[in-house]
């Protein structure tokens, strides 16, 4: 049977590079009007309240929320379960879509699965949702597209307002799903009334600060931009962060596989002592993201480890973090002050442009990466 054809609304959009080189560095650069887009859409400018639809509301009662996804989309998931656990006091797993479903994990007739996809098309999710439907989950799925098949198999649906995305290396959708699931963690924190309504307003306007710091941070990338010099000649690169920096150091290590072919990976600080230590020598540089909260001293003490084994960091903080190490650290990138909650996010935008970057001075194809598609339709 012959089907029809049917132009969704990002079928007419120009792709135009807007006279930036690459469509990644201009879709890194739309980010603060992105992340305004998304903040205006769900917190009251007003009050500071946080208003989400009322159909998701439901995830505020359910005993556990499942989120699975794949690459850059499963990193925004397992900040989520930072925000979801900390903030809200939901429980919450996250698991690869790719495993999920082989795991065959047992569900709760009345839990709940978050999917997160850019494309919505991603079939790896989408046989996971399926997975979870069948197990009686109410599903709830984050996307940047509309009209996709994962919006049509699922009970409720978020898009995160990224706009059109035409770099396979995913920067602004990424942030845009942080974004979504922050308001989305403080929304159900208030209406669990787990958190009081001045601890939400100091939540919102955390959040409704970051599109100026992002604007003023991509301003000043000059220092971003002569350390990509040094990590092109890397034969690996390793990305350390605790809490809600493991995931942005598991994005950051993809974001430079992706973009320059550098082999890279990403670990908890934590587990540093238990393997990847080995690897440390003068030849792989460490790419600490250490924001200035009550983990800071733990990863000071993981630096100084990896600097007597003659290791070379790139501390990325903010001033009064880089202030304590900057006698020990080879590189440092500073970020503006934040409220730790916000931290993921913000930490997102140097990785993001030291990848670009370092992809630059190794003449790579930035915006279509070898062997790589924006949406994974195979298993």
């Amino acid at each position: 049977m012959k089907k029809d054809i049917r132009p969704t609304a990002q079928s007419d959009i120009i792709k135009s590079k807007g006279g930036y080189p690459h469509f990644m560095l201009k879709e890194i650069h739309e980010q603060p009007s992105v992340i305004t887009n998304i903040l205006n859409t769900y917190i009251n400018q007003t009050t500071g309240h946080v208003t989400l639809p009322d159909e998701i509301l439901f995830l505020s009662t359910v005993p556990r929320i499942i989120i699975s996804a794949c690459g850059t989309a499963l990193h925004a998931g397992m900040v989520a379960e930072y925000w979801l656990e900390q903030i809200a006091c939901i429980p919450v797993e996250t698991d690869t879509a790719t495993e999920f479903r082989t795991r065959e994990a047992p569900m709760s007739s009345d839990g709940a699965a978050l999917f997160i996809s850019q494309s919505g098309e991603t079939l790896d999710t989408l046989e996971a949702l399926r997975y979870a439907k069948r197990k009686d989950q109410k599903i709830v799925s984050l996307l940047n597209t509309t009209e996709s098949t994962i919006e049509r198999e699922s009970h409720h649906i978020i898009h995160t307002l990224a706009g059109s995305e035409v770099s396979v290396a995913s920067t602004k959708a990424f942030t845009a799903q942080l974004t979504t699931l922050a308001c989305i963690s403080v929304g159900l924190a208030r209406k669990k009334n787990v958190i009081s309504e001045s601890r939400e307003k100091q939540l919102t306007s955390a959040l409704r600060k970051l599109p100026s710091r992002i604007t003023d941070f991509l301003k000043h990338d000059e220092k971003i931009r002569s350390l990509a010099s040094e990590i092109s000649k890397a034969r690996g690169v390793m990305y350390l962060g605790r809490g809600t920096a493991y995931p942005i150091a598991l994005e950051g290590a993809l974001k430079l596989k992706e973009t320059s072919y550098i082999p890279a990976e990403g670990y908890t600080s934590g587990e540093m002592r238990h393997g990847p230590i080995a690897l440390i020598d003068n030849d792989m540089p460490v790419i600490m993201i250490a924001p200035f909260d009550d983990l800071f001293d733990k990863t000071v003490s993981n630096t100084k480890e990896i600097v007597k084994r003659s290791g070379k960091v790139l501390f990325i903080s903010d001033k009064r973090g880089i202030e304590k190490l900057k006698d020990i650290a080879t590189w440092t990138i500073e970020v503006p002050e934040v409220d730790p909650f916000v931290a993921p996010i913000l930490y997102t935008l140097p990785v993001q442009l030291l990848a670009y970057y370092t992809a630059v001075v190794k003449g790579t194809d930035i915006d279509q990466s070898r062997n790589l598609m924006k949406s994974v339709t195979v298993e």
